[in-house]
């Protein structure tokens, strides 16, 4: 392992120990884990959108998922709501300054997720031949 690798890991105290009992890792991973926050934020990154344009640019998320997410994104500070008192309302969602302050690890993930789709796929690949009938897709 490099230097900064160790040093990074050796920070982290591990999560459930008695005297280490929440560290929040968990919590926040609940909420910023899930594929469709994760999404919404890098939709979100690129400036204010609309429900509909986030709908439109988030493949396969259903109207009432979209609602959940962006309401416990809001919930946790991450995105801001803003409904305009138009008819019909106009709400428009962005990132706060907190919410902001994840862009660049989401960015982090998205261009090591690009980079390694392929060797991961093979390894499945070979995984699954050399165990079938696992029952792990």
């Amino acid at each position: 392992m490099s230097a900064g690798h160790t040093a990074v890991t050796e920070a982290l105290a591990p999560c459930g120990l008695p005297e280490h009992p929440d560290c929040g890792i968990r919590d926040v991973l609940d909420r910023i884990g899930d594929k469709w926050s994760v999404l919404a934020i890098v939709e979100l990154s690129s400036g204010v959108r609309r429900f509909r344009e986030l709908q439109r640019a988030i493949h396969g998320i259903s109207q009432r998922m979209l609602t959940l997410t962006l309401r416990r994104l809001e919930r946790d500070g991450l995105v801001l709501r803003t409904a305009y008192p138009t008819v019909p309302v106009t709400v428009t969602y962005e990132l706060t300054e907190r919410g902001r302050s994840l862009t660049h690890l989401v960015r982090q993930l998205a261009d090591w997720s690009l980079a390694h789709k392929d060797v991961i796929a093979e390894s499945r690949h070979t995984w699954d031949a050399a165990n079938p009938g696992s029952g792990i897709s």
